[in-house]
């Protein structure tokens, strides 16, 4: 993975997402919601949950709204169902796109997302497609900024707490870690007395491809169409933008 930092792409998405924050929010309930309807109330309990609500309290939603949507969960009553779906497709130049949603009306969001590919120079593929072009791990971004920690004593504490991999910049230390160690090695991360500023699982693009200048404008056009789509949850790519 080296040569893979996410840190710039996380930054910009986190920017935007900061401009969009009730936008963002809506989304977070809703992964609350599912997580705590599948697997109940109980964070500590329910690992998907936890995920969930700790993703929400990185993006700085308030407890309030967070409890909200774990009793809404486990009122009684249906509720809503959501289904997790994911779709595949290209990019200009061929960059590979994954596209993860949480949806209650299948016909609305398979709309909504070919037209987002459509109308942005994408096209969107067969399940499978670009999928094997990506690995489900754990990330883990430290800002260096005001931290007194040289590499190799991250590098120690890394591999300490089970981290795979130590990626390390002017501005940032990014972990990796296998999907199943993530949770672990977060939480010693931080019993170490660790800033995270980004934690979670994520789709890690097994290589990068450049973008073309004059190809930069209509892929954040089909990034943005994507991400403000109120069923998608996240957009993974291999874009070097």
């Amino acid at each position: 993975m080296a040569g893979h930092s996410k840190w710039n792409n996380i930054k910009q998405r986190k920017g935007a997402q900061d401009a969009k924050r009730s936008g963002v929010f809506q989304k977070l309930s809703k992964e609350i919601y599912k997580a705590a309807k599948d697997g109940g109330a109980d964070v500590e309990m329910n690992a998907a949950l936890r995920m969930a609500v700790d993703k929400a309290k990185a993006s700085n939603m308030p407890n309030d709204n967070i409890d909200r949507a774990i009793k809404r969960a486990t009122e009684a009553g249906q509720g809503a169902n959501y289904d997790e779906v994911v779709y595949e497709g290209y990019g200009p130049n061929g960059i590979a796109i994954l596209v993860h949603t949480l949806t209650d009306n299948l016909n609305r969001t398979n709309t909504n997302i070919y037209i987002a590919f459509d109308r942005n120079g994408g096209s969107l593929g067969e399940k499978g497609s670009v999928s094997y072009m990506f690995d489900r791990k754990g990330y883990i971004a430290i800002d260096r900024e005001g931290l007194d920690v040289d590499e190799d004593t991250m590098l120690m504490h890394v591999l300490e707490a089970g981290g795979e991999e130590l990626e390390t910049s002017d501005e940032v230390f990014e972990i990796y870690t296998e999907a199943t160690d993530f949770t672990a090695v977060r939480d010693a991360m931080k019993e170490a007395g660790f800033k995270l500023d980004q934690a979670e699982l994520m789709m890690v693009p097994q290589t990068i491809l450049p973008l073309p200048e004059d190809k930069t404008g209509i892929f954040e056009q089909l990034i943005d169409a994507l991400e403000d789509d109120d069923d998608v949850s996240e957009v993974y790519h291999n874009a070097e933008l």
